[in-house]
């Protein structure tokens, strides 16, 4: 789920200020203590083979985020796709991979524990 800026809801709109709240934007049930990541992505990038090895090959993590610059293509396991751009809010649920259109920095707000063992696993790809 991607959700422009002009697209949340104005809730708060007065001289100074202005308020937006997209409600039911996913679910965190279940899930223990939230990490919050910064991730940049060189165009082109595609950490498609980095999942390999996971659970359907896929990131099983759920993410909530913003891009700050630049634009990703999300691919999930039912083979949708979904383009996050700079200035969207977004929600992956578990079961997904990325792959950076252009040049893109984001914003993730992650369950720590499942999060950091995808970044592992990748790390341990990388390392060979």
């Amino acid at each position: 789920m991607r959700v422009a800026k002009q697209d949340v809801p104005v809730k708060i709109d007065v001289p100074g200020a202005t308020a937006r709240q997209l409600t039911n934007f996913g679910d965190a049930t279940g899930y223990g203590k939230i990490s919050g990541e910064y991730f940049s992505f060189g165009a082109g990038t595609d950490i498609t083979a980095l999942l390999q090895g996971l659970e359907g090959d896929l990131c099983q993590c759920p993410h909530w985020g913003y891009v700050l610059e630049g634009e990703v293509q999300v691919t999930f396991a039912d083979k949708a796709e979904e383009v996050a751009a700079m200035g969207d809010l977004f929600y992956w649920p578990p079961g997904h991979t990325v792959k950076a259109n252009k040049d893109t920095d984001l914003i993730l707000f992650s369950p720590q524990h499942e999060h950091t063992e995808v970044i592992n696993h990748i790390l341990g790809k990388l390392d060979g």
